[in-house]
């Protein structure tokens, strides 16, 4: 497992005890350091406290930042609203992500290359697409990010291994050091506005990934919006740039890859596709990943067919314009959204509702959304995912699609988009045969 030796003897606070928290404390205990931590959730210090029975457990209300190397959060906190950043500011106490201690780890490890793919929209699909362009042009790789295991609870990659990282803002925005070989934008829309100051800060957040790689690395950036066009005319002249767009990957070609259909997807090959050339994987090796990718699960995922109405899970599109291609991917929709929304509007969707039968909203934005939709399609206000499912499985005929395809985060209700998806699966397995 990973460790960073650098770090022994140094003590640091941990602020978050999910998933993410208890790989930062294996790691600072296998790198010789100690930690003090908090969670202001009862039961994951008790699962902290059953795992790390010596471990420090204390209010950071209290606690002197300015007495730790440096605080440790989870990237869901917010760093400029919430009072433990403002407090670390002052302190001079640094706040870091668990991907800039992957960094801190890098020296030690075998000679390896490093990919960062981050952007609003695809950077998921982009990122496991990469994986598995690798994979099938015989490399070693390794996923993590903010998709699968946490990558400090992953072992060390042979020499010549590849680290292929997804990176929400959230994620670089606690990172000090983090240097990518090849580093991917995909695009920018409208998301976590509630985090930053306007689009620009946002924006601003993003371009911090290729403003920390080193002389002769790579950035790839779609440039089919105006965001990444402006991004692309200010990467530092010492970063090899590559232009690319969904235009470069023609219609004909999509039509051999099964699960990498649609304009969206187009701009995700066209990323990936580039990432992996730079890396040294051959056309040929290429090709066979684009046609062999399975896709992403709870992106536009199948997950049942009952009576002759199709189930689809498209659980991790959390913003409106990451549910506009699944709107345009299917002919009869009886479409399920809701959750904690991220910007009060539904903008990039209400293009694509011609496909649309109902709409059934759910969660905290259901009201929200009802108010949007009403009078453009008919509006189930269901409160929940499991009365949504059965109230459109009641409603959808044979030919017709039952899509989760959400607009929202998923924090009012579930834990994350995967347990969300998960229950919409669930849901679908309870309406039996």
């Amino acid at each position: 497992m990973l460790s960073a030796p650098t770090l022994s003897g140094k003590r640091y606070a941990v602020y978050g005890l999910a998933r993410t928290g208890l790989s930062v404390l294996r790691f600072l205990g296998r790198s010789g350091a100690t930690a003090v931590a908090w969670d202001e959730n009862a039961e994951a210090r008790d699962k902290a406290r059953a795992e790390f029975p010596r471990l420090a457990l204390e209010d950071f209300a209290g606690l002197d930042l300015g007495a730790v190397e440096g605080l440790v959060v989870s990237p869901g906190v917010p760093l400029n609203r919430h009072p433990l950043a403002a407090r670390a500011r002052e302190a001079g106490c640094p706040v870091l992500g668990d991907i800039e201690l992957f960094q801190l780890a890098r020296p030690g490890l075998p000679a390896h290359r490093l990919a960062a793919i981050t952007g609003t929209n695809g950077k998921s699909t982009t990122t496991a697409l990469l994986h598995h362009l690798l994979a099938a042009a015989g490399f070693t790789a390794r996923l993590g990010g903010n998709i699968g295991l946490p990558i400090l609870d992953q072992p060390a990659l042979p020499a010549g291994g590849v680290y292929v990282l997804e990176l929400s803002s959230f994620q670089i925005d606690l990172c000090q050091t983090l240097a990518a070989d090849v580093a991917v934008w995909t695009n920018l829309t409208p998301d976590h506005l509630d985090r930053y100051d306007g689009m620009e800060g946002y924006a601003a957040s993003k371009a911090r990934l290729f403003a920390m790689q080193r002389p002769g690395a790579h950035a790839v950036i779609a440039t089919d919006d105006a965001w990444t066009r402006a991004a692309a005319d200010a990467v530092p002249a010492h970063v090899q740039l590559h232009r690319v767009s969904a235009t470069d990957v023609a219609l004909h070609e999509q039509l051999r890859w099964p699960a990498l259909q649609g304009p969206h997807n187009a701009q995700n090959v066209a990323c990936a596709r580039e990432a992996a050339r730079i890396l040294g994987a051959d056309g040929v090796h290429i090709e066979a990943g684009l046609a062999s990718f399975p896709g992403l699960a709870h992106r536009m995922e199948i997950v049942g067919e009952r009576h002759g109405v199709r189930y689809v899970n498209d659980s991790k599109a959390t913003n409106p314009t990451s549910v506009a291609p699944a709107l345009q991917a299917f002919p009869a929709i009886h479409w399920i959204l809701g959750g904690r929304a991220k910007t009060a509007e539904l903008d990039a969707c209400l293009p694509h509702l011609g496909a649309v039968k109902a709409a059934y909203v759910i969660g905290e934005a259901g009201p929200l959304f009802a108010e949007l939709l009403k009078g453009r399609l008919p509006v189930v206000e269901a409160g929940t995912l499991d009365a949504a499912v059965k109230a459109a499985s009641e409603s959808a005929s044979a030919g017709e699609t039952v899509l989760l395809s959400p607009a929202c985060a998923s924090f009012d209700q579930f834990r994350d988009f995967e347990a969300r998806g998960l229950a919409f699966r669930a849901a679908v397995e309870g309406l039996g045969a």
